[in-house]
Formats: structure tokens, C-alpha cells, sequence
């Protein structure tokens, strides 16, 4: 099907508002994609965030991306990723409260690590996606109580994404999800997007 209208919207977290991006599917099921590190560019507008939300948006899924407190009209300062755990929290609340589930989270790059550490804390979100989780710069440890992450999207060119260490984390998971390794990709995906989309294209189903 073809993706819906965009609407601006304005949702709270916290005493703060956040702006957001969302496209209604035909659906009832839900994701909220997350953004790079806000220190270095990331936003909703980043190039690899807006095809993963457009990958569940073709499927007939209602998408959330939105920008991180601090970024662009989001209101607030960058929080070291506390915060933004809560301001994932906060787009889950806005998506079931228009009466969608399942929400699921794909996060890409920080947003990967936020999403992550938001999953493991909010029990309406049972599954995740993680697409370049830079297991080389932050700490994942945590995810090894994790049931909840169902796929890691990798390229093996990514520096800071090292395919060894992923491999190590999901060893050490609880529940270990598949890895889909993208040959040639680096972390920003200038090649490889094709296997980025067709990888999330098929682990839908099962979400």
C-alpha cells in the first residue's frame, strides 16, 4: 500500500513537549523509530531513520520518528540517554493512546541504545529492532536480561558497530535474536540500504 499523509504533531514527555512525525497505516500495529546521537546531527529527518520508518509504512504500519528533547522544536536539553529512554516511553504512551498495538521500537545507531534501554523498562513494548547499535562507543551489557530485541541489522564495514562484539552481546542475551549482517554497509548505510529494508520487510510478521 502506498504511505500515508505525514502529520506534524506536538506530544509530552514529562512536562516537556516533543515533535514528531506520524504517518497512520491500515493497521492496528505501531513502531516508533528513533534517531542518531544528538550531539553529532542526528534528527528524524536522518536518512537511514526515515527509510525504516517508510519500510513499516509500506507494510501498512502507523510510524512515529520524532526528535529527541533538545532537537529541532523538541523542547529540553540533550540527557545522556536517561531522558531520552523517557521520551521513547512518552511516543509509546501517544501511540496507545490513539488505540494502537502492537508498538514495537527500531532504533537506529544512539537511537538503538535508547531504544533498547527503553524496551527493557516499558511493559507495553514486547519487541525491538536494533539497526547499528554502536556496541563499540556505549554500553549494551544490560541487554543481556533482554527478551525483547528481535533482530540486529549490522553492516560488517561499521567501525563502530564491530560484527565480533555484536556477536559477543547476543551470546550473552537471554534470548539471542538473528543477526543480519549487510556486506559492504558501513554505519551510515551509503550501500546496503536494499538489504536494510528487505531484512525489516521480513522479521514484520512475526512482530
Amino acid at each position: 500500500m502506498e504511505a500515508g499523509s505525514v502529520k506534524k504533531i506536538l506530544f509530552p514527555s514529562g512536562a516537556l513537549f516533543l515533535e514528531g512525525l506520524l504517518i497512520q497505516g491500515e493497521l492496528s500495529k505501531a513502531v516508533v523509530v528513533s534517531h542518531p546521537h544528538p550531539l553529532y546531527g542526528g534528527d528524524m529527518h536522518n536518512y537511514v531513520v526515515t527509510l525504516i520508518a517508510r519500510t513499516f509504512e509500506e507494510s501498512g504500519w502507523t510510524s512515529l520518528r520524532f526528535n529527541f528533547r533538545g532537537v529541532g522544536r523538541s523542547q529540553g536539553d540533550f540527557d545522556q540517554g536517561v531522558g531520552e529512554a523517557d521520551d521513547v516511553s512518552a511516543a509509546v504512551a501517544y501511540l496507545k493512546g490513539l488505540g494502537l498495538q502492537p508498538i514495537v521500537l527500531a532504533g537506529y545507531s544512539f537511537g538503538a541504545w535508547v531504544n533498547a534501554q527503553a524496551a527493557l523498562m516499558h511493559p507495553d513494548v514486547q519487541r525491538s529492532i536494533l539497526v547499528s547499535p554502536p556496541i563499540g562507543m556505549m554500553d549494551f551489557s544490560f541487554l543481556a536480561q533482554d527478551n525483547k530485541t528481535r533482530l540486529i541489522i549490522v553492516g560488517d564495514q561499521d567501525p563502530y558497530s564491530p560484527v565480533s562484539k555484536i556477536k559477543n552481546l547476543v551470546c550473552s542475551m537471554t534470548t539471542p535474536p538473528p543477526i543480519k549482517i549487510v556486506k559492504g554497509a558501513d554505519h551510515f548505510f551509503s550501500f546496503g540500504s536494499e538489504e536494510l529494508t528487505a531484512a525489516i520487510t521480513a522479521i514484520q510478521p512475526s512482530l
